[in-house]
This record gives C-alpha cells, structure tokens and sequence, in this order.
C-alpha cells in the first residue's frame, strides 16, 4: 500500500493540429493490462483509417506494467514519449491512444515527439485526474460534552467526516489519512480526557471531487 497516487477518475479526449495532422489523444482509466490492450483495440476499430494509433499505458499502484509502441511512427518518437508524460505527472492506472491522421506534411522527429506530447498532455487536461490518498476510518464513539471539540478537531486538522448519528452518544465515522492517526489520537484523547471510544476500521483508498468524498472498493492490506 502507497500512501497517494494521481488516477484517472473521468476519461477525456482532445484533438491538436500540428502542420495539417491530425493528433486525436483518447485516455481511459484501467485496471488491468486487459483492459489496456482492449481500449487499443477499440480505438483502432473506431480510427480504422488513421495513419497510426499510438498507445501507452501504466498498470499498477507503483507503475508495476509500462508498455507503449510507435505504431509505425519512427522509433521513439510517439510511444516513449507519450508514457514519459504519464510518469511525468505520476498517473497511474491509465491507457493514452493518440490517433494520428497525416496531414501531408513531414514533421521530423523533433516536431512528432512534441505533437504526442502535447497531445498526450491535452487529453490528461479533458480527464479529470484525481488524488487518491490511502486512508484509515474511524470510529469515535463520545458524550454530548465532546461532540464539539470533536468537530472542532476535525475542521483544524481538515479530516473527512464520513457520517455522525445521534443517539445516547455521538459516533463519528472518520476517514483518516495515514500521517493523521497518531496525532488524531492525541488530539481527541486530550480534549476529551479520554472519555471516548476509539475503533479502528478498514483501511481503504479515497478521494475528493469537489465536495464529494469518494470512496473505492479495494481494502488495502496494512504494511
């Protein structure tokens, strides 16, 4: 488990023209180097016609799978640079296809790498690229008494408040970023001179989207 990492959340495509060409760049997130090669084909089935469909892609929380090709543009000068982009930015878990029609003017090697870097980087712009951040949730269990330096702790230290009921106690279900937890102890257990009830949950990753939390399927394992 890594602590955050950049993911497509909402595929995008963008068109560039350089020197009458054509570059149409596609990005979808994935999960898997099936989906990647899928995507691909898709899009070659969609731009049958075109001059190439270049591709790269990266697989896995720490990039485990890297794959690109030229498609038949000179060696270099679109796949590499195209996943140079993708390590660049840190994003991963995402396939980039950039859809080339010629437009009947040679670029030289130089004009080809920026085109489908350009391109690559355009298409990353009309995606919506989100953080997802490895987090802890948490479950305080406190008096009425506490309930406002609760919320006072949560609003100082901007921690996300998942959901709060009301009963004969308050409960409050947290979502935790890892470097958060041992001062949210402290914190909580201070003000409330440790008249609480602290329960450790899943661990999972998350992400904020606007004012929306989103929260994703996969449990992560503790290290």
């Amino acid at each position: 488990m890594i602590d955050s990492y950049k993911a497509v959340y909402t595929a995008g495509e963008s068109e560039i023209i350089e020197k009458k060409s054509r570059f149409i760049a596609t990005v979808e997130p994935i999960c898997s180097e099936e989906e990647a090669i899928a995507m691909i084909e898709k899009m070659r089935k969609k731009h049958w016609d075109a001059t190439h469909n270049c591709f790269a892609y990266v697989v896995g929380e720490r990039n485990e799978v890297q794959r690109c090709s030229d498609d038949g543009e000179p060696s270099g000068t679109a796949g590499k640079p195209m996943l140079d982009v993708l390590l660049a930015q840190g994003i991963h878990n995402v396939v980039v296809v950039v859809t080339r029609y010629f437009g009947g003017t040679l670029l030289g090697t130089g004009g080809l790498v920026r085109a489908y870097t350009k391109a690559t980087v355009e298409g990353l712009v009309a995606s919506v690229v989100i953080e997802k951040k490895a987090g802890k949730r948490i479950r305080i269990v406190t008096d009425y008494n506490g309930v406002g330096k609760l919320q006072y702790i949560t609003c100082q230290m901007q921690i996300t408040v998942l959901d709060t009921s009301y009963t004969d106690s308050v409960t409050m279900d947290l979502l935790v970023t890892k470097d958060q937890i041992t001062k949210l102890q402290e914190e909580v257990t201070e003000a409330t001179s440790g008249k609480c009830k602290l329960e450790f949950l899943e661990s999972r990753y998350f992400a904020q989207v606007g004012q929306e939390v989103l929260l994703f399927d996969e449990i992560l394992d503790e290290e």
